[in-house]
Protein backbone atom coordinates (compact mmCIF):
# COMPACT_ATOMS: atom_id res chain seq x y z
CA UNK A 1 0.00 0.00 0.00
CA UNK A 2 1.22 3.47 -0.84
CA UNK A 3 2.46 5.40 2.17
CA UNK A 4 -0.01 8.05 3.18
CA UNK A 5 0.93 11.71 3.78
CA UNK A 6 0.49 12.92 7.32
CA UNK A 7 -2.58 15.04 7.86
CA UNK A 8 -1.84 18.72 7.78
CA UNK A 9 -2.92 20.96 10.63
CA UNK A 10 -4.48 24.33 9.96
CA UNK A 11 -2.33 27.36 10.58
CA UNK A 12 -2.58 28.21 14.29
CA UNK A 13 -4.21 31.49 15.27
CA UNK A 14 -2.43 33.41 18.05
CA UNK A 15 -4.77 33.46 21.04
CA UNK A 16 -2.89 36.13 22.90
CA UNK A 17 -3.88 38.98 20.58
CA UNK A 18 -7.35 40.23 21.56
CA UNK A 19 -9.29 42.57 19.32
CA UNK A 20 -11.97 44.68 21.04
CA UNK A 21 -14.91 44.75 18.66
CA UNK A 22 -16.34 47.73 20.51
CA UNK A 23 -13.50 50.02 19.48
CA UNK A 24 -14.54 52.45 16.77
CA UNK A 25 -12.28 52.20 13.73
CA UNK A 26 -12.07 55.98 13.61
CA UNK A 27 -10.40 56.11 17.02
CA UNK A 28 -7.60 53.73 16.06
CA UNK A 29 -4.53 55.78 15.26
CA UNK A 30 -1.49 54.99 13.13
CA UNK A 31 0.99 54.45 16.01
CA UNK A 32 -1.32 51.80 17.51
CA UNK A 33 -1.42 49.97 14.19
CA UNK A 34 2.35 50.11 14.04
CA UNK A 35 2.56 48.76 17.57
CA UNK A 36 0.35 45.79 16.73
CA UNK A 37 2.41 45.06 13.63
CA UNK A 38 5.60 45.28 15.64
CA UNK A 39 4.22 42.93 18.29
CA UNK A 40 3.23 40.44 15.59
CA UNK A 41 6.70 40.68 14.07
CA UNK A 42 8.29 40.02 17.47
CA UNK A 43 6.36 36.76 17.69
CA UNK A 44 8.11 35.63 14.50
CA UNK A 45 11.58 36.16 15.96
CA UNK A 46 13.02 32.99 17.44
CA UNK A 47 16.10 30.85 17.84
CA UNK A 48 15.52 27.16 17.06
CA UNK A 49 17.88 26.25 19.89
CA UNK A 50 15.37 27.72 22.35
CA UNK A 51 12.72 25.18 21.35
CA UNK A 52 12.36 22.07 23.59
CA UNK A 53 13.22 19.82 20.65
CA UNK A 54 15.75 22.14 19.07
CA UNK A 55 16.21 22.13 15.31
CA UNK A 56 14.86 18.57 14.76
CA UNK A 57 11.68 19.47 16.63
CA UNK A 58 11.23 22.66 14.62
CA UNK A 59 11.61 20.74 11.37
CA UNK A 60 9.04 18.18 12.52
CA UNK A 61 6.58 20.96 13.37
CA UNK A 62 6.91 22.45 9.89
CA UNK A 63 6.66 19.11 8.08
CA UNK A 64 3.47 18.27 9.98
CA UNK A 65 1.58 21.16 8.36
CA UNK A 66 2.83 21.11 4.76
CA UNK A 67 0.79 19.88 1.81
CA UNK A 68 3.75 19.19 -0.47
CA UNK A 69 7.40 18.13 0.01
CA UNK A 70 9.61 20.92 1.37
CA UNK A 71 13.18 21.47 0.19
CA UNK A 72 16.19 21.86 2.47
CA UNK A 73 16.55 25.44 1.19
CA UNK A 74 12.97 26.32 2.15
CA UNK A 75 13.43 24.87 5.64
CA UNK A 76 16.73 26.70 6.05
CA UNK A 77 15.11 29.99 5.06
CA UNK A 78 12.11 29.58 7.37
CA UNK A 79 14.15 28.46 10.37
CA UNK A 80 17.14 30.73 9.65
CA UNK A 81 19.59 27.85 9.84
CA UNK A 82 22.36 26.92 7.35
CA UNK A 83 21.40 24.26 4.81
CA UNK A 84 24.07 21.77 6.01
CA UNK A 85 22.53 21.83 9.51
CA UNK A 86 19.09 21.22 8.01
CA UNK A 87 20.41 18.26 6.01
CA UNK A 88 22.06 16.78 9.11
CA UNK A 89 18.89 17.17 11.18
CA UNK A 90 16.76 15.55 8.47
CA UNK A 91 19.03 12.51 8.37
CA UNK A 92 18.91 12.36 12.18
CA UNK A 93 15.11 12.37 12.11
CA UNK A 94 14.93 9.79 9.33
CA UNK A 95 17.27 7.39 11.14
CA UNK A 96 15.54 8.00 14.46
CA UNK A 97 12.10 7.14 13.10
CA UNK A 98 13.43 3.89 11.64
CA UNK A 99 15.24 2.88 14.84
CA UNK A 100 12.18 3.58 17.01
CA UNK A 101 9.77 1.75 14.66
CA UNK A 102 7.54 4.80 14.52
CA UNK A 103 4.28 4.67 12.58
CA UNK A 104 5.58 7.32 10.22
CA UNK A 105 8.71 7.89 8.19
CA UNK A 106 10.52 10.81 6.61
CA UNK A 107 10.99 10.56 2.86
CA UNK A 108 12.72 12.67 0.22
CA UNK A 109 10.36 12.87 -2.77
CA UNK A 110 9.72 15.40 -5.50
CA UNK A 111 12.73 17.51 -4.58
CA UNK A 112 11.75 17.89 -0.93
CA UNK A 113 10.98 16.19 2.38
CA UNK A 114 7.65 15.06 3.78
CA UNK A 115 6.32 12.82 6.56
CA UNK A 116 4.39 9.71 5.49
CA UNK A 117 2.75 6.84 7.35
CA UNK A 118 5.02 3.77 7.28
CA UNK A 119 3.97 0.99 4.91
CA UNK A 120 4.43 -1.58 7.72
CA UNK A 121 1.24 -0.19 9.24
CA UNK A 122 -0.78 -0.44 6.03
CA UNK A 123 -3.41 -2.81 7.54
CA UNK A 124 -4.27 -0.31 10.28
CA UNK A 125 -4.43 2.58 7.82
CA UNK A 126 -6.53 0.53 5.39
CA UNK A 127 -9.08 -0.32 8.05
CA UNK A 128 -9.34 3.32 9.08
CA UNK A 129 -9.87 4.35 5.45
CA UNK A 130 -12.46 1.65 4.81
CA UNK A 131 -14.37 2.61 7.95
CA UNK A 132 -14.47 6.17 6.67
CA UNK A 133 -15.94 5.05 3.35
CA UNK A 134 -19.36 4.78 4.99
CA UNK A 135 -19.57 8.55 5.46
CA UNK A 136 -20.98 10.52 2.55
CA UNK A 137 -18.75 12.90 0.65
CA UNK A 138 -19.56 16.60 0.80
CA UNK A 139 -20.53 18.53 -2.31
CA UNK A 140 -17.09 20.16 -2.28
CA UNK A 141 -15.42 16.74 -2.18
CA UNK A 142 -17.56 15.43 -5.03
CA UNK A 143 -16.80 18.45 -7.22
CA UNK A 144 -13.08 18.22 -6.51
CA UNK A 145 -13.09 14.48 -7.17
CA UNK A 146 -14.82 15.05 -10.51
CA UNK A 147 -12.19 17.57 -11.64
CA UNK A 148 -9.37 15.20 -10.69
CA UNK A 149 -11.05 12.23 -12.37
CA UNK A 150 -11.43 14.03 -15.70
CA UNK A 151 -8.18 16.01 -15.71
CA UNK A 152 -5.73 13.64 -14.03
CA UNK A 153 -2.90 13.79 -13.38
CA UNK A 154 -3.59 17.29 -12.14
CA UNK A 155 -2.06 19.63 -9.57
CA UNK A 156 -3.85 21.22 -6.63
CA UNK A 157 -3.60 24.69 -8.18
CA UNK A 158 -5.30 23.54 -11.36
CA UNK A 159 -8.14 21.97 -9.39
CA UNK A 160 -8.49 25.24 -7.45
CA UNK A 161 -8.60 27.13 -10.76
CA UNK A 162 -11.61 25.10 -11.89
CA UNK A 163 -13.50 25.29 -8.58
CA UNK A 164 -12.51 28.86 -7.76
CA UNK A 165 -11.74 28.02 -4.12
CA UNK A 166 -8.91 26.57 -2.05
CA UNK A 167 -9.04 22.77 -2.13
CA UNK A 168 -6.21 21.84 0.25
CA UNK A 169 -8.49 20.39 2.91
CA UNK A 170 -10.65 18.54 0.39
CA UNK A 171 -7.58 17.01 -1.26
CA UNK A 172 -6.41 15.70 2.12
CA UNK A 173 -9.84 14.17 2.75
CA UNK A 174 -9.89 12.41 -0.61
CA UNK A 175 -6.36 11.07 -0.08
CA UNK A 176 -7.28 9.81 3.39
CA UNK A 177 -10.31 8.01 1.99
CA UNK A 178 -8.17 6.35 -0.64
CA UNK A 179 -10.06 7.89 -3.57
CA UNK A 180 -7.09 9.81 -4.96
CA UNK A 181 -3.32 9.47 -4.65
CA UNK A 182 -0.14 11.28 -5.58
CA UNK A 183 1.07 10.57 -9.10
CA UNK A 184 4.49 12.17 -9.23
CA UNK A 185 5.20 15.84 -9.82
CA UNK A 186 4.83 18.34 -12.65
CA UNK A 187 8.02 18.66 -14.72
CA UNK A 188 7.71 22.42 -15.03
CA UNK A 189 6.47 23.49 -11.58
CA UNK A 190 7.41 20.47 -9.41
CA UNK A 191 3.86 20.62 -8.01
CA UNK A 192 2.44 17.33 -6.75
CA UNK A 193 0.05 15.70 -9.22
CA UNK A 194 -3.04 13.75 -8.18
CA UNK A 195 -5.09 11.03 -9.81
CA UNK A 196 -7.85 8.61 -8.88
CA UNK A 197 -7.27 5.16 -7.39
CA UNK A 198 -8.67 1.69 -7.99
CA UNK A 199 -10.88 2.30 -4.95
CA UNK A 200 -12.45 5.21 -6.83
CA UNK A 201 -13.32 2.92 -9.74
CA UNK A 202 -14.71 0.29 -7.38
CA UNK A 203 -16.92 2.81 -5.59
CA UNK A 204 -18.38 3.97 -8.92
CA UNK A 205 -18.65 0.44 -10.31
CA UNK A 206 -16.36 1.20 -13.25
CA UNK A 207 -13.86 -1.05 -14.98
CA UNK A 208 -11.63 1.83 -16.09
CA UNK A 209 -11.58 5.60 -16.50
CA UNK A 210 -12.76 5.09 -20.08
CA UNK A 211 -16.16 4.21 -18.61
CA UNK A 212 -16.63 7.71 -17.16
CA UNK A 213 -19.43 9.77 -18.77
CA UNK A 214 -18.31 12.23 -21.46
CA UNK A 215 -17.96 15.27 -19.22
CA UNK A 216 -14.33 16.17 -19.97
CA UNK A 217 -15.14 18.36 -23.03
CA UNK A 218 -16.96 20.76 -20.70
CA UNK A 219 -13.90 21.30 -18.49
CA UNK A 220 -11.15 23.83 -19.33
CA UNK A 221 -7.99 22.50 -20.94
CA UNK A 222 -4.80 22.28 -18.88
CA UNK A 223 -3.21 25.39 -20.43
CA UNK A 224 -6.36 27.38 -19.64
CA UNK A 225 -6.26 26.12 -16.05
CA UNK A 226 -2.68 27.35 -15.77
CA UNK A 227 -3.71 30.81 -16.98
CA UNK A 228 -6.55 30.94 -14.45
CA UNK A 229 -4.25 29.79 -11.65
CA UNK A 230 -1.62 32.38 -12.57
CA UNK A 231 -4.20 35.19 -12.73
CA UNK A 232 -5.43 34.19 -9.28
CA UNK A 233 -1.93 34.61 -7.86
CA UNK A 234 -1.37 37.97 -9.57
Amino acid sequence: MTETPAASAQDPTPDDVVVDAAVDDATVEGPDDAGVAEAAADQMVFDVNDFPGGLPGAIEAVLMVVDEPVSEMALASALEVPVPEIESALVELEDGYAAQHRGFTLRHVGGGWRIYSRSDYAPAVSRFILDGQQAKLTQASLETLAVIAYRQPVSRSRVSAVRGVNVDGVIRTLVTRGLIEEMGSDEDTSATLYGTTSTFLERLGLQSLDDLPALAPYLPEVDVLDEIAESGRA
